[in-house]
């Protein structure tokens, strides 16, 4: 991987866990600015626990994070964010007695003060339609294809540089699976954010990402660009 990430987000020899069970081990991670990187794995090897990790929602026993060139290995999540860390976790996480525009604006929270007083940004209804239209129904009200894409819409109002997303697209209708892929696929021809995703489906990875990481048993067990992604390596680490 030769990107510089000097301005990207770096994981060295992170060690992570939940209590005594370590599920994270000397895991080392890169994400070059303006890059989709993709981590794969089998339900249960860390994938969610790797994201907590970088949002600071988990401590690492041991090894360091680094974003946009600083340490924050011992940073809150909150510092994280307002340096320009977004965050979409698996099952969304929404507000449910909030409208959708409650919810948005909650994402504004970790924006500079110019942002927040800018209010919702215009590209973010561009990007999802239909909550301009649903924008003062309760989120609870909205299927869950739209809960998930009003999670992704909420973490895109503070225009994060780095943004991760926890299986985006498990459990979502095939119509709104498409409409995902492209806002993700409009990120990633703007080169203006990076995208660490967690991703199950083969096809959408690789055809979407720079450059994957398996993760199996808590370590990295393979990485490479998206074409490099043998069918021997699927087949041991991926398929079930």
């Amino acid at each position: 991987m030769t990107e510089s990430v000097a301005e990207g987000l770096e994981l060295k020899d992170v060690e992570s866990g939940y209590g005594e069970s370590m599920i994270l081990r000397q895991v080392t991670l890169k994400v070059g600015p303006g890059q989709v990187v993709c981590l794969m794995g089998r339900n249960g090897v860390g994938k969610t626990t790797l994201m907590k990790t970088v949002m600071g929602l988990l401590k690492p026993r041991r090894g360091t994070i680094r974003y946009g060139g600083a340490d924050v290995t011992s940073c809150s999540p909150d510092r994280r964010a307002k340096a320009g860390i977004g965050y979409v976790p698996q099952g969304r996480d929404i507000f449910p007695q909030l409208t959708v525009e409650e919810n948005l604006l909650l994402g504004l929270e970790a924006a500079d003060a110019k942002l927040r007083k800018a209010g919702i940004p215009d590209f973010v209804y561009e990007q999802f339609p239909v909550l301009k239209e649903m924008r003062l129904r309760k989120g609870g009200d909205l299927s869950g294809g739209q809960q998930q894409q009003f999670s992704i819409a909420r973490a895109l109002v503070s225009r994060p540089r780095l943004l991760l997303l926890d299986e985006p697209l498990e459990g979502i209708q095939p119509s709104i699976v498409m409409e995902i892929e492209r806002v993700i696929g409009s990120i990633k021809a703007e080169r203006s954010m990076a995208v660490l995703l967690v991703e199950q489906s083969l096809t959408f990875a690789t055809g979407i990402a720079d450059y994957y990481y398996v993760l199996d048993k808590g370590t990295i067990v393979a990485e490479g660009g998206s074409s490099a992604l043998s069918e021997e390596q699927v087949r041991k680490h991926l398929a079930v």
